[in-house]
């Protein structure tokens, strides 16, 4: 599947900052991992670090899939708000998701401090606008929520949002004084990297036709005749992985646009508050500044029907989100748009991802971090999985198994 278009960002900026070869022979590894974006690239990291041979294959450049068009915005907050995830899957997993997702941010943040390359990673707040002045009782629960579990949150009324951030027309938020930002793409190349220096072998341009699992190991068969063996095998490859699991996958597919203005059009107010923000809506619109002071603004997502007809709605949904730019930061708000891209992601019923095994898939595991916080879900996904192939227990796989 194309899960790209026109140009992201990233991509542009960074170039290749690896070259990885195709495997051409056979090979044998402790794991092999199917997928080479930052998911994969946590794991591997996870893995490597855990003294575990180690063989990672993309059918693409390394990065060059839904990594490269990730606007990596990183929440705790998922695309359901907490109040409704326990009415749906119950208040004590509810409270422990975002919990873990919180403590995703900061373990990342560790992550990256042990990387010598920069990788865009920039800790910031989380703003949570209203959609509409309706929205403001249902935003008041969820603060209360979130305050009842410990998170550090505030109420930002209309005429602190314009203080603080420049946005003029909603009538308030939820601020999270956990958030960040980071470039997803970057921060793969330089975490593959380090697992390749420490034994990992990665490959690029190498397609993997099948997947043999059974309870002794797993065979891996990829384009042009190469077969891997592995003891497990470790499904990173996002929303692909529906060409896997067939009519067992768990998402539907969604296609969802950006475009990112020319450096120096930050609002004044945004940049004396970093923050990454979203709206309470379906779907919603989000925004997060660059280092060289770009503006990202994604959304517009609507049902993913094919890689064509997302790309002929690439201008038109561009142009929307910087109407809608300006309706948050006024008419006169300066953003000269550079360059505009889509990409397509998975949504799960209720905003969680699925990681573990699965029972048709002796073993295997699988890391689909699937929803709007992807990278926050791969951090616990890469450890998750290490722990299941260390023989541990991790309290977090029970909150994201394919069974729950």
């Amino acid at each position: 599947m194309d899960l790209t278009s026109s140009h992201p960002l990233w991509s542009m900026l960074d170039g290749l900052p690896h070259a990885y070869p195709r495997l051409h022979a056979d090979a044998r590894a402790d794991v092999v991992i199917i997928g080479g974006g930052v998911t994969g690239a946590l794991v591997a990291h996870a893995l490597v670090g855990a003294g575990f041979d180690t063989i990672v294959v993309d059918k693409r450049e390394i990065g060059w899939g839904s990594t490269a068009a990730s606007t990596a915005l990183l929440q705790y907050e998922l695309d359901v708000p907490l109040v409704e995830l326990r009415d749906t899957i119950g208040r004590e997993h509810a409270d422990r998701s975002y919990l873990a997702c919180c403590d995703a941010i900061e373990r990342l943040a560790a992550i990256v401090a042990t990387l010598p390359d920069d990788v865009g990673f920039r800790r910031s707040e989380s703003v949570y606008l209203t959609a509409h002045r309706r929205d403001v009782r249902a935003q008041s629960k969820e603060l209360e929520a979130r305050r009842e579990i410990g998170l550090a949150v505030e109420w930002a009324g209309r005429d602190e949002l314009r203080a603080r951030y420049g946005i003029r027309d909603r009538a308030g938020a939820v601020v999270s004084a956990v958030g960040a930002e980071v470039d997803a793409y970057a921060l793969a190349h330089s975490l593959f990297a380090a697992a390749v220096r420490s034994g990992a072998r990665v490959f690029a341009r190498t397609n993997v036709e099948s997947v043999e699992p059974s309870a002794g190991g797993v065979t891996v068969a990829v384009e042009g005749g190469a077969t891997l063996s592995a003891r497990h095998a470790v499904f990173a490859s996002g929303y692909e992985t529906k060409d896997f699991l067939g009519r067992r996958s768990p998402a539907k597919l969604v296609s969802t646009f950006a475009v990112a203005s020319e450096p120096g059009t930050v609002p004044r107010q945004w940049e004396d508050h970093p923050a990454v923000m979203w709206e309470r809506a379906r779907p919603y619109l989000y925004l997060r500044r660059t280092p060289e002071g770009r503006v990202i603004i994604g959304g517009e997502d609507e049902r993913f029907r094919s890689p064509h007809h997302r790309d002929t709605l690439v201008v038109t949904k561009a142009k929307r989100l910087v109407e809608r730019y300006r309706e948050l930061f006024g008419d006169d708000a300066r953003f000269d748009a550079a360059f505009a891209w889509a990409g397509t992601f998975g949504e799960t019923k209720d905003g969680l991802p699925f990681i573990g095994a699965h029972s048709k898939w002796p073993s295997c595991q699988f890391a689909l971090g699937y929803g709007g916080n992807g990278i926050t879900f791969s951090v616990i996904a890469a450890e998750v999985i290490r722990d299941a192939l260390l023989g541990r227990a991790n309290p977090l796989a029970e909150l994201f198994r394919f069974d729950r």
